[in-house]
């Protein structure tokens, strides 16, 4: 099963993506899209690796992402992802490389984002530019799984289920 779980910040999406490939039998892979820029997000990264459970493939892959290769797949996160792109000033080359990961993804994949549509208009053009992207981008994604949830306070509402 191929799913989008997207939601607010903080809202239990990166955990209930590991219950979800909780299920999956057999080598789990793990494509992680945060940098450790700074000491916050350093400790938010050693968080989130605890959560795991250690049989987890962890490929670190922030910008390229149609690289990653493996089974029973866990993306997190899109968003961060997007952020990789317009700090490296690539941010025109999402649609071909998000295009080329959801072509060639594994049978089982959970991938995670954040919503962005919820928010406020931001003030500056970069910021509303990276809404823009990112929210496209979750709407391709959405397209081409199976099923999209959205967490809302620790709680999935299932928006598609294409079920198996």
């Amino acid at each position: 099963m191929k799913v989008l779980i997207t939601g607010g910040i903080k809202s239990g999406k990166s955990s209930y993506a590991l219950k979800i490939a909780g299920e999956f039998q057999g080598q789990k892979t793990f494509v992680a899209t945060a940098t450790a820029f700074d000491e916050e997000m350093k400790h938010r990264i050693e968080i989130h690796k605890k959560e795991r459970d250690p049989g987890y493939k962890t490929l670190e892959e922030p910008v390229y992402i149609q690289k990653a290769a493996g089974e029973n797949m866990v993306l997190d996160c899109l968003t961060m992802w997007m952020n990789n792109l317009f700090f490296n000033g690539i941010e025109d080359q999402w649609k071909g490389i998000l295009t080329s990961f959801l072509d060639s993804m594994p049978d089982n994949t959970v991938i995670v984002t954040n919503e962005v549509g919820l928010g406020n208009i931001p003030p500056d053009r970069v910021s509303r530019k990276y809404n823009e992207y990112l929210a496209a981008a979750n709407k391709l994604t959405a397209e081409k799984v199976d099923r999209v949830i959205m967490m809302v306070a620790g709680l999935p509402l299932i928006l598609k289920d294409n079920g198996e």
